[in-house]
């Protein structure tokens, strides 16, 4: 597969035909009230649904209610013990590299800050962490589990945002595209995919070939469960590097709302972070895993650290040969990554389950495997030759 200006165009004009036809109808008929309320109940896969549930949406969730019948469960559990065995490191390229990445595009900024809450800006993260996490659970596809809720959840949120953008003239679709259109979809993808796994090389963490590929494969799942085009989504990293780098050069630059929701990230984890001393290393670590052409854009700050932080792979170098010649090592940090990444999501959380439901209106305003020989670790495709 080959990825052009034109047919990327043509991604621009698609959004999600099942889940936009099931928000039209909530809408139109007043039951989208009701739907949120029910669906606050409906937490768990293969847990009944409950009476009084609106016939369309019972409808769109039986029909999304299993995953695709193409998915490879070796491959989506070689992903779980990739993730396992690099949970903090992911969930630091997650909050500091993907989440950037969403704000260096204006458009997909603007997005975000018609529906991001000002008075609770962790939202947005403690939303895409909890996600991670039920996605890389054991049995996340199967009864019981909350991935599949959570996923029916969102696709039908990014139904609503584009049901709301453009019937309320706040958006240009001729000049923009549908919102949250497949080829934002595809982008999102790649961000907490390969994204990520650029952001791990750079951090210097070892990573297998086998299991960087088991990774962007999970992804693949997500995005197909979150109405993705699968003829038009990368079906490999060589792939997603074309896509990634084709899409970043059409669509990036400065913006006043990614500039905004920037210094909301940055508040938000230096507020996490407990004291003020490491506070300059949130905004370091940023510039380190973003470049400083997108963080001159998104108005990080420099600091010391910007020097500081560059050593940072080294030490992750060395903790990382620990953990591949000692058991005893590998178990204490894997149990450090849980730890932090627990504490993390709780911090963003303020320990609450968050309930992904259907915006009713918009803002009005803008405002804004675990050894890996050093001889066989990942590399990241090399840049796209545009």
């Amino acid at each position: 597969m080959t990825y052009t200006e034109v047919s990327m165009d043509g991604l621009r004009q698609v959004g999600d035909e099942l889940a936009d036809a099931t928000v039209a109808t909530l809408f139109e008929r007043g039951e989208v009230g009701k739907f949120n309320a029910l669906m606050r109940y409906v937490s768990t896969a293969g847990a009944p649904l409950p009476d009084g549930l609106p016939e369309v949406a019972r409808e769109y969730l039986e029909a999304t209610s299993v995953p695709p019948s193409w998915v490879d469960w070796g491959e989506m559990e070689k992903a779980r013990l990739f993730f396992i065995d690099n949970n903090v490191h992911i969930s630091t390229a997650l909050s500091f590299a993907s989440m950037p990445a969403c704000y260096v595009v204006p458009h997909v900024a603007r997005l975000l800050s018609a529906t991001h809450s000002l008075k609770y800006p962790s939202k947005r993260m403690a939303e895409t962490g909890q996600f991670t996490v039920y996605l890389m659970q054991p049995g996340a596809f199967e009864a019981g589990s909350r991935f599949i809720p959570a996923a029916q959840k969102v696709r039908l949120l990014h139904a609503s945002i584009r049901h709301h953008m453009g019937r309320e003239g706040r958006w240009d679709c001729e000049a923009l595209g549908v919102p949250i259109c497949q080829e934002d979809m595809i982008g999102g993808q790649m961000f907490f995919s390969l994204l990520v796994l650029d952001s791990l090389h750079r951090l210097g963490i070892h990573m297998s070939t086998e299991g960087a590929q088991a990774y962007f494969y999970a992804w693949r799942v997500v995005g197909a469960m979150l109405g993705v085009d699968q003829d038009a989504v990368p079906q490999d990293l060589q792939q997603a590097r074309q896509f990634l780098d084709l899409y970043m050069i059409r669509h990036m630059g400065p913006s006043e709302e990614g500039a905004h929701l920037m210094r909301q990230l940055i508040d938000l984890y230096e507020e996490v972070v407990p004291g003020t001393f490491f506070d300059p290393i949130v905004s370091a670590l940023i510039r380190y895993l973003i470049g400083d052409t997108s963080a001159d854009w998104l108005q990080v700050p420099h600091t010391p650290w910007d020097t500081v932080v560059k050593a940072v792979p080294h030490l992750l170098g060395v903790l990382e040969t620990v953990e591949d010649g000692s058991p005893l090592g590998a178990w204490a940090l894997d149990r450090l990554g849980h730890l932090t990444t627990v504490f993390e999501l709780s911090s963003l959380t303020r320990g609450r389950v968050m309930h992904y439901a259907i915006p009713e209106q918009l803002k009005k305003d803008y405002g804004v495997s675990r050894t890996v020989s050093r001889k066989h670790r990942w590399i990241p495709p090399a840049p796209t030759t545009l």
